[in-house]
Order: C-alpha cells, then sequence, then structure tokens
C-alpha cells in the first residue's frame, strides 16, 4: 500500500492530510493559514489574490510533507469564482462564496430566466448571491472592463489543480463544485453556456467536467492529480456518508443534506440539487437559524452553551408548551425571509428559564426536523444522521436529536474531514489508474470512533408529540408556509 495527500483549500487557511492508501488512517497533517490583505485580525476577505493560497499551501507542505506521496486530492471552497483572461491571467482578484454584492443581480437573473421554477428545472438551484453565475452578472455590471476581458471562468479547486499540475493548456473540474456554479445541471451533467452569456454578456470557456475517480493529470514531478471537488462535497466523502444518510451541519445557519440516487428538481427553491464526489446526488436544505437560536437564547438567560444545557436538561419534553419558532434572522425553509422569531404558549407555569432553554432547543432541532422532512417528502431515505459542529456534543442537542429527527444519532469528532475527503479521491484515482479500484466505487476506509446515539423507546411518541405542537403553532402563525 502506498500514501497519499489531501489539501483543503479553505476561507482561511490550507489544511493537508497524509493517509494510507489501504486503511485511510492519518499518518501526517498540518496547517497553514492564508496570508491575510491587512495582517491579521483583518477578517475573512470576500474577495482575495488567490496567490495567497500558494503561499499557504507551500507552507502547509514544507519539511518533507509530501515526502512518498503518490497522488495527491483538492478540496477547495465552494462557490467562489475566478475569471481569467485568453492566456490565463487573472483579470481581478477572486470574489469568494461570502461575498454579498451580487444580491440584486442574482434576483435579476432569477426573473429573466422565468423564476425560480424555471431555474430549478435548468440546474436544480434557484441564484443566490454567492454563486458564480451571480458574481458573472455583478462583473458585467459593476465592472464591465474586467468582464469584457473575462475569457476562461475557474473555482477555486479548479485553480489551484491547474497550478499543481504547471499549468497545463487543459483546466479541469468536477461534478461536485460545478453543481454549485448555477450553470452546470446535476441533472443532465452537462453545462449551461446560455446561462453563462446571459449573465456575462458573452461565452467563456469552462473546464471539463471530470468522472469522480477520472484524475485531472499529473504535476511536473510525476504525481498523480485526482479530480478535486467542493469542500462540502470532499467532507461528505470524508465522512463516509452513503444512500440513507443525511448530514446536519450546526452552524450559526443550518445545512442539511443526504445522499441520493437521483437529482431533484424542485420549484420551491428549498432544494438545491448539488452533485457528489461519488456519482450520486447531494441535495441540500438550507435554514437560517441553528445556533444562533442557542447563543440569542443563553445570552438572554445570563449564560453559555453549556448552561443554556444544563437548564434544557431540567424541562421536559413540548417545554411546559412553550413553542419558540426560531426565525430570528427570517428563514429561509420555510421561505419567510422578513419574519421574524416567535414565543408561543407563555403561561405562568412556563415563565422559568429551564423551559425557555428547552424551547429553544426544541425550537431549533424542529426547524431543522422541516428541513429533512423537505427531503423526505421527495423520496430522499434518512436512516441515520451525522451531526456536525460543536453543538452536536451539547447533552441537550444529543437526548433531544434523536426524537426530534427521527433517526439513528452519528457525531464524528472534530476532524478534517474535508481534507480527509480529498484524501480518499486521491486513493481512488491512484487505484483506478494502477488497476486496483473500480471507477464506480471509493476505496472503503475505516470509519472515525463515531458517538452513535440510538432512539430510545419513548422517543418516537415524545417526538411525535413535540413536532405536532411545533407545527401546530409554525401553521397557525404562518400559514401555508410549506406548500402542499
Amino acid at each position: 500500500m502506498g500514501i497519499v495527500a489531501g489539501i483543503d483549500s479553505s476561507g482561511t487557511g490550507t489544511t493537508v492530510v497524509v493517509c494510507d492508501t489501504g486503511s485511510g488512517a492519518v499518518l501526517r497533517q498540518t496547517h497553514a493559514p492564508h496570508p491575510l490583505p491587512g495582517g491579521e485580525g483583518a477578517g475573512t476577505p470576500t474577495e482575495v489574490d488567490p496567490e495567497a493560497w500558494l503561499l499557504s499551501l507551500g507552507e502547509a507542505a514544507k519539511s518533507g510533507m509530501l515526502e512518498g506521496v503518490e497522488a495527491i486530492g483538492v478540496s477547495g471552497q465552494q462557490h467562489g469564482m475566478l475569471a481569467l483572461d485568453a492566456g490565463g491571467a487573472l483579470v481581478r482578484p477572486a470574489l469568494l462564496w461570502n461575498d454579498k454584492r451580487a444580491q440584486i443581480q442574482a434576483a435579476d437573473l432569477t426573473e429573466e430566466l422565468g423564476g425560480p421554477g424555471a431555474w430549478a428545472e435548468a440546474v436544480g438551484a434557484v441564484p443566490q448571491a454567492a454563486y458564480p453565475v451571480a458574481k458573472l452578472r455583478w462583473l458585467a455590471r459593476h465592472e464591465p472592463a474586467s468582464a469584457q476581458r473575462t475569457a476562461q471562468v475557474l473555482l477555486p479547486h479548479d485553480w489551484l489543480v491547474w497550478q499543481l499540475m504547471g499549468r497545463p493548456q487543459r483546466r479541469t473540474t468536477d461534478r461536485g463544485d460545478a453543481s454549485g456554479t448555477g450553470y452546470w445541471s446535476a441533472a443532465t451533467g452537462r453545462w449551461r453556456t446560455d446561462i453563462v452569456e446571459l449573465a456575462l454578456g458573452h461565452p467563456v470557456q469552462l473546464p471539463e467536467v471530470l468522472a469522480p475517480a477520472e484524475p485531472a493529470g499529473r504535476t511536473p514531478e510525476g504525481l498523480l492529480i485526482s479530480a478535486g471537488t467542493g469542500d462540502n462535497m470532499a467532507a461528505a466523502l470524508g465522512l463516509g456518508v452513503g444512500p440513507g444518510d443525511a448530514v446536519v451541519s450546526l452552524g450559526a445557519a443550518g445545512t442539511v443534506f443526504a445522499v441520493h440516487h437521483h437529482a431533484l428538481s424542485d420549484p420551491s427553491g428549498m432544494i438545491t440539487s448539488f452533485a457528489d464526489a461519488t456519482g450520486r446526488h447531494l441535495p441540500v436544505v438550507h435554514t437560517r437559524n441553528a445556533v444562533r437560536v442557542l447563543r440569542g437564547t443563553a445570552e438572554l438567560l445570563g449564560t453559555d452553551l453549556a448552561g443554556l444545557s444544563e437548564l434544557a436538561m431540567r424541562s421536559t419534553p413540548g417545554s411546559y408548551g412553550l413553542v419558540l419558532l426560531p426565525y430570528l434572522e427570517g428563514e429561509r425553509t420555510p421561505d419567510l425571509p422578513h419574519t421574524a422569531g416567535t414565543l408561543h404558549g407563555l403561561r405562568r407555569e412556563s415563565m422559568k428559564p429551564e423551559h425557555l432553554a428547552r424551547a429553544a432547543f426544541e425550537g431549533m432541532l424542529c426547524g431543522l426536523a422541516d428541513a429533512l422532512d423537505v427531503l423526505r417528502a421527495r423520496g430522499v431515505e434518512v436512516r441515520r444522521i451525522f451531526l456536525l459542529g460543536p453543538a452536536g456534543d451539547l447533552p441537550a442537542v444529543r437526548s433531544m436529536a434523536p426524537a426530534l429527527l427521527g433517526a439513528q444519532l452519528v457525531v464524528p469528532p472534530p476532524g478534517e474531514y474535508a481534507a480527509l475527503g480529498a484524501a480518499r479521491q486521491a486513493a481512488w484515482s491512484l487505484g483506478v489508474v494502477n488497476g486496483t479500484d473500480s471507477p464506480e466505487q471509493p476505496p472503503y476506509w475505516h470509519p472515525a470512533d463515531y458517538a452513535v446515539v440510538e432512539p430510545g423507546e419513548d422517543d418516537g411518541p415524545i417526538g411525535h408529540s413535540v413536532r405536532q405542537q411545533y407545527v401546530s403553532v409554525r401553521e397557525q402563525t404562518h400559514p401555508g408556509a410549506f406548500p402542499g
């Protein structure tokens, strides 16, 4: 057996893991921050000279980090956009996923193609400010000289792979990262060049979309480079999720996605139809409110997340009738962008800190359960749920989530799963090239030591009762919020 490396270039730094190809065991790991414009404390930039990524990668890979490596995989931050001229030179700094300047352009494009339903049918996603398709329109409207020079468009992982291979004539990407552009269809597996032209005003060269195990090429030193992918797809590959698995990511906002055999077209726009890094699909549903609900409630009660969890465990399911609709920042699922949160059911006996604390956890988890139900209603099977984020370690979350989310709960330990997924992809490509692995299935790697929480005997009825209480308040407050 050999060794491979996975590189994850995130919004803030580069992580490199070196793994055994047979077991997936991490042999070496390192990290280096991206040099930020303005130095430390400047915050996460919304645009950057991508040379910073190469400097960070060089720092992370020094001191023999890649010694003995036979293949490399690259994971990159999704939704970034690099505009290049006909000679391959950047026409401006890269626009990153967190650049929100294209909100008006995203709305304009949505209308120009015929509304959310037309976009869902065309590419499986309704334009958002983060997507490259909206960034292209922003470029055309605000920097027309740069737009006119743009002859090629790459994503961050595409550009890094191209650089590692010595900037060859051929540019490549993968179906996972391509599905986040707003102009590639996971259902048809094709670029929508007409949409690119609609956004930018003229056609451009787009990278070749590789099959999941197909290598992009080799470095000048002869190292195999796999196709690479976006960070979410790489993380799914690193976690080892498959059909029947869903992932719930607990950040300030929430992200719910599952592995599915088919692309889903959703006219409501609640489901974004991404592809994964294995040939399957990753339908995604977003909520605007997750851990921010817990933090806000903790601040109100003068405690922290651990204290909030402890308080919540003193209450009982249903929070003595308190229901918190957790729409503190408006909501995306359901589509209530301008609403606010609601606290319902105040009575003298329910006006205690522990009941409000539990209502916050139940409200957050019921909101995420709504997102899971959007996927389930479209035939996505969910047998177990991977719970990501530090909040997954809170006793209140582990206690309530199996009942409210309706499945076995898997809580992975902290890890660099995007880098690990990139390494697994590299091992897959290497195995296919060497004739030891099938192009249909990535190599099996031993999973991490996951904590598994099984639903208890009473969790079904309890979860149903709490969800019914929540849904009743939601429908009373926002009738018809979920179509059908």
